[in-house]
């Protein structure tokens, strides 16, 4: 009896040993297998958000008038995606499009008229159809505290006042003789300017008496000029469109600046400028 007792009790511990140790394995690959997934979730991490990281330069062509905008969505831009380098080239459309139409490296068109972008479309040298993100409304500068009481467009064609204007193949330019036209006026300016900022600057220097410009170029030069609307210029508004380039070098990198001009954030910063909602 007692010999069938202490077999019956070794077969237990046995059975316990055995049991523990089992139970020790299951642990051990459990936690093997869960250090395993971890692994593979976090490679997994990485590598979605290195192929999603943004790097390398972007160059930019851009009218004139988005200057002082662009120049600041460039700047967050490269805060949002500190490898990337935002390049602009600005000046009037016309020839933007013209440099491009010609070959030179650009990324990204943003154009002051569907005219102007026109011509970069028409060549095929821009991917799908350019989106109109903001539009734009003439103002006449005037020099600080405004000496000549401009106050009409029709002020503007009075005899010795020295006018200047965009030239007739800039967006400014254009909208400017739409909204004389539309006055059944007749205006000689002092010179033709290639872009607006050309046009502002001859005020600016007090070489002209005033200038037929963009509110947000008259916006931008804050004291250096005055300002007068003239109702004719709701006429001549000017939509601004914006396209990726065909031959782009960095198409990712323009894709993600042209979301931002078109974002809430590049919406508000464009309305501060004194843009218009597209």
């Amino acid at each position: 009896m007692d010999l069938m007792t202490r077999s019956a009790r070794r077969t237990r511990r046995m059975l316990q040993v055995t049991g523990a140790g089992a139970a020790v394995l299951l642990a051990v690959s459990a936690c093997s297998s869960s250090d395993s997934d971890s692994s593979s979730k976090d490679s997994s991490t990485r590598g979605s958000s290195a192929s999603d990281k943004l790097s390398g330069e972007v160059t930019v062509f851009a009218a004139a008038s988005l200057k002082e905008s662009f120049t600041t969505l460039g700047e967050r831009f490269e805060k949002e995606h500190p490898d990337t380098k935002v390049t602009f080239s600005f000046g009037g459309s016309d020839s933007l499009a013209a440099s491009i139409n010609g070959g030179a490296p650009a990324d990204v068109f943003a154009a002051a008229s569907p005219k102007t972008m026109k011509i970069v479309t028409d060549k095929g040298d821009a991917v799908g159809t350019p989106a109109t993100f903001v539009r734009n409304q003439l103002e006449i500068a005037t020099l600080p505290g405004n000496p000549d009481k401009v106050a009409s467009l029709k002020d503007l064609t009075r005899s010795g006042l020295k006018v200047v204007l965009c030239d007739r193949t800039v967006p400014c330019g254009a909208a400017a003789q739409k909204a004389l036209d539309a006055s059944g006026l007749k205006l000689t300016p002092v010179s033709y300017e290639q872009d607006v900022k050309s046009a502002l600057n001859k005020v600016v220097l007090k070489e002209a008496d005033a200038a037929v410009v963009y509110k947000t170029d008259v916006k931008a030069a804050g004291d250096k000029v005055e300002g007068v609307e003239f109702p004719e210029s709701a006429k001549a508004v000017n939509d601004y469109p914006i396209a990726l380039l065909k031959n782009a070098r960095n198409a990712e990198v323009a894709k993600a600046f042209i979301a931002l001009v078109r974002s809430a954030e590049g919406q508000k910063v464009l309305g501060g400028a004194g843009f218009l909602e597209p």
